[in-house]
């Protein structure tokens, strides 16, 4: 039970002499316990889908899911400040990204109208192969940071990705439905009848994937389901 105080002493005397840098410009200094410096704070493009029903991403979904509400944190433009953070959170070991964009989107999505009656939180899943190489899930740390500030509980298990299927960064929308199609499976919706679910991910593009792991979920017999992302691509 003295371990936890002397890491956290080795950590700030680290800190000292190697300051850890803002995640997105790597140039300035974050505050204490912060991941972004102020001004990267303030640019990152927010949204503000929480405030309104029939935002962007909603309409991406009409004919093709029936959701209660949608909602993504920041715009994501190629090459932009969000797309250098979500590249920090998948690719440079930094889950510490996705619990603290969590948390923060939370407090938000709790005092909106459109989210008040969540009742769970599921993050799409990983292939198990590309979740050993990259150590975590993603969507999963994303969905920890919404759980601990909504106060809703997250399930990590509820959806299996069975296809190792190739990467979706370079694929057409067709070509994303394709890939994604067969690639998720309930392996149990007891616990989630009439209930009203958050399903989760990094960044939406087409919606293929989250299009499929909703099908999936909507086969839960009266079954109320949300969508949130980190980011929305709008091109």
């Amino acid at each position: 039970m003295y371990l936890h105080p002397i890491l956290e002493g080795l950590e700030h005397c680290f800190s000292l002499f190697y300051p850890q840098l803002c995640l997105v410009c790597e140039r300035k200094k974050p505050a204490r316990g912060e991941i972004l410096c102020f001004t990267c704070q303030h640019k990152l493009p927010k949204t503000d889908f929480h405030l309104d029903p029939d935002n962007a991403l909603m309409e991406r979904f009409w004919g093709r899911l029936p959701l209660q509400a949608a909602a993504s944190l920041f715009y994501f433009i190629k090459g932009g400040r969000t797309q250098q953070l979500i590249h920090q959170l998948k690719y440079n070991n930094k889950p510490a990204v996705g619990r603290q964009l969590g948390q923060s989107y939370g407090s938000l999505l709790k005092d909106s109208p459109l989210f008040q009656e969540i009742d769970c939180i599921i993050p799409v899943p990983l292939h198990r192969r590309k979740q050993h190489l990259r150590g975590y899930n993603q969507s999963e740390t994303f969905a920890q940071g919404l759980s601990t500030s909504m106060g809703k509980p997250y399930y990590s298990h509820t959806l299996e990705r069975r296809n190792f299927t190739q990467t979706q960064t370079r694929k057409s929308r067709i070509e994303r439905m394709n890939n994604v199609q067969e690639a998720f499976q309930l392996k149990t919706g007891k616990a989630l009848r009439g209930k009203h679910v958050l399903l989760v991910d990094d960044v939406i593009t087409t919606g293929a994937t989250l299009e499929a792991c909703g099908m999936q979920l909507l086969t839960v017999k009266d079954l109320t389901l949300s969508l949130a992302t980190i980011g929305f691509a709008s091109g």
